[in-house]
């Protein structure tokens, strides 16, 4: 007999599919999450309620039965099989989290996921036919990885951070995962990716995520899946090779090639595999000679190694990535048209620093949390403490960041040293530019744009006199917004 959900468990797993296939970085995802949950904005246990509605909703449909997607009709079925997706998923995350960890401690080889057969049988125990739960087991894991990568590896709150991680979600799995699921799961080497955004704004880490993502099938017969994420990312950062051996980096040579050429090489499109992607880093530093042979590489996905005659086919996917302004380039000749076209299914910006943290100044901090373990191997209040007061001293909250997420990871370091971080020379150039992308973006309190700009002025001029009777203000003000309020 076929069963029919009522209106509420509708609305419940109505909303369960939404929010399973929804981005999310997003957001629509923050407000599904909340609407399911039934709770408010920030609410720090916002998942875990939202895990309990799901799993109470789905016992309520068992007490009238096995719950399968079979013993629905039409729409319903559907739901139903959204729901079981959902809720099987997210009792194993603490499983997959774990195999993550332990697969990027093991390196290139793949190791046992001991979730792996319980995920397959609570689906097939549900009516999931094997290939489907298969195919979803395998999503499952390129969902976690994807979430690890994108949320660890590109940390702060500001707006722009925000939309980066949503992009670069986007680039694994579409706008949507139903329409990724359906038609592009094993297909997304025909979308290429480039990566816009100024040296050191981390291009690279944005770049990683992505190509960490890919799609992996799971082996029922080893109980692993086919290879490690760890080898599915191949980078090369294509300035540091002198244009006689860029091709060769790239596709390989034959032995004899060249002098020098004593046995045969593989090149970067050769080492990538099927479902990886390979990093081609400062594209816009390449000739047009080498334009036109990875043009045939996105069209045809075929080159030959230098010195070779043998076509070889690329199977992964390419993502590229320069801090040169690309339109200038196309302008200038230097960049030809229908490789751009070729390569841009999808143009992401990398934001500068000083953007982010005129769009918030909690983002220095985030940034801190992040970079200093890295660094000393755990976090310390202490140090953190440290290098945001050397920051505030010897640079201001107006400082431009010209060098960046990378600017920031020496002063960092210098400060450890020496306990002090001198900004850069060429900074003093644009020491304005963080507060003219605040006042453009729109993102400053009118308390804050008084704050930043007498910052900027004693930052100048050295007195807070000077600064005084440039803004009209009184001294004493002015040493407030410079420094803070007297103790």
């Amino acid at each position: 007999m076929t069963r029919t959900l009522n209106g509420a468990q509708r609305e419940l797993l109505g909303l369960v599919s939404r929010a399973a296939f929804v981005n999310p970085f997003s957001p629509e995802r923050d407000r599904l999450d909340e609407q399911i949950a039934g709770t408010g904005p920030g609410d720090p246990d916002v998942l875990a309620r939202l895990v309990v509605s799901v799993t109470e909703g789905l016992e309520r449909l068992a007490q009238k039965g096995p719950i399968s997607p079979a013993a629905f009709a039409g729409d319903d079925a559907e739901l139903v099989e959204h729901g079981i997706l959902f809720d099987t998923f997210h009792r194993h995350i603490d499983d997959i989290d774990d195999h993550i960890a332990r697969q990027l401690a093991s390196g290139s080889e793949p190791i046992a996921a001991p979730f792996g057969p319980a995920v397959l049988g609570e689906l097939a125990g549900c009516g999931i036919a094997e290939e489907r739960a298969k195919r979803m087991l395998a999503l499952y894991f390129q969902m976690r990885r994807a979430y690890f990568f994108i949320a660890h590896g590109l940390v702060g709150r500001s707006p722009s951070m925000r939309r980066l991680r949503e992009s670069l979600w986007n680039s694994v799995f579409t706008h949507e995962i139903r329409l990724y699921d359906r038609f592009l799961w094993d297909r997304m080497e025909d979308f290429s990716t480039i990566l816009l955004g100024e040296t050191g704004t981390g291009k690279g880490a944005a770049a990683a995520a992505v190509g960490r993502s890919g799609f992996i099938p799971y082996d029922t017969k080893t109980g692993r899946f086919e290879f490690s994420f760890t080898e599915s990312f191949v980078p090369i950062n294509l300035s540091q090779f002198p244009e006689s051996l860029i091709e060769s980096e790239l596709f390989g040579h034959q032995k004899g090639a060249f002098t020098g050429a004593f046995e045969d090489r593989g090149g970067v499109f050769d080492r990538c595999r099927a479902h990886g992607a390979a990093f081609l880093d400062e594209i816009g530093e390449v000739s047009a000679p080498v334009q036109i042979k990875l043009l045939r590489v996105l069209q045809e996905r075929l080159y030959t190694p230098v010195g070779g005659r043998e076509e070889r086919q690329f199977a992964g996917r390419v993502i590229a990535a320069t801090h040169r302004p690309l339109d200038e380039l196309r302008r200038d000749g230097r960049f030809r048209d229908d490789f751009y076209y070729r390569l841009s299914s999808d143009v992401i910006h990398v934001p500068p620093l000083r953007t982010r943290v005129a769009e918030d100044p909690q983002e220095l901090d985030d940034l801190l949390d992040s970079l200093i373990p890295r660094l000393v191997g755990e976090s310390s209040t202490e140090l953190h403490e440290m290098v945001s007061t050397a920051i505030d001293r010897d640079l201001g909250c107006a400082y431009g960041w010209p060098g960046n997420v990378r600017e920031l990871e020496q002063c960092i370091r210098r400060v450890l040293l020496t306990r002090r971080c001198s900004p850069d020379a060429q900074a003093r150039v644009d020491e304005s530019a963080g507060l003219s992308a605040a006042l453009v973006g729109g993102a400053l309190t009118a308390e804050e744009l008084v704050r930043r700009y007498c910052a900027l002025l004693y930052e100048r001029h050295g007195t807070y006199v000077e600064v005084a009777k440039i803004t009209g203000l009184d001294r004493r003000t002015v040493r407030k917004y410079v420094s803070g309020p007297e103790e």
